[in-house]
């Protein structure tokens, strides 16, 4: 972390396997919570300068956080294109924001000619297939 007294960085966030690519400030100024290429949150403790939390967030890079005004909650988007608001005190998920796929909500069940990569890919893209059918 950067010491504004002395000048140079006293701690790195050498916990981060990957590149840290998002950054925000806790509202009292003592946390820094970083987003990074493996796509986990990190909670860090500035005064030892340690990592005290970190959650699993995106599939792919986080892209940026952000801290609520009322400083309670944290948002982070990612490559996956998911908006995911956490409780920042506790760093609990408490949503999910996603856009609509293109198949979202499209059901395949008994749907027959798809090969099992056609099937894949459309339920990557939103479709899905009941599993109690039949009981």
């Amino acid at each position: 972390m950067w010491d504004a007294h002395s000048g140079e960085c006293r701690h790195a966030l050498a916990e981060h396997p990957g590149g840290v690519f998002a950054l925000t400030w806790s509202p009292d100024g003592e946390q820094l919570i970083s987003g990074s290429s493996d796509g986990m949150l990190r909670w860090w403790d500035l005064l030892p300068g340690e990592c005290v939390r970190v959650q699993p967030a995106h599939q792919g890079m986080v892209q940026a956080v952000k801290v609520s005004p009322d400083g309670t909650r944290l948002a982070s988007c990612g490559n996956d294109g998911a908006i995911v608001l956490w409780d920042l005190e506790r760093g609990e998920r408490r949503q999910t924001l996603r856009r609509d796929r293109p198949y979202e909500r499209l059901n395949i069940t008994g749907i027959r000619g798809l090969s099992e990569a056609q099937e894949a890919s459309l339920r990557a893209l939103g479709a899905f297939e009941e599993t109690n059918v039949g009981v």
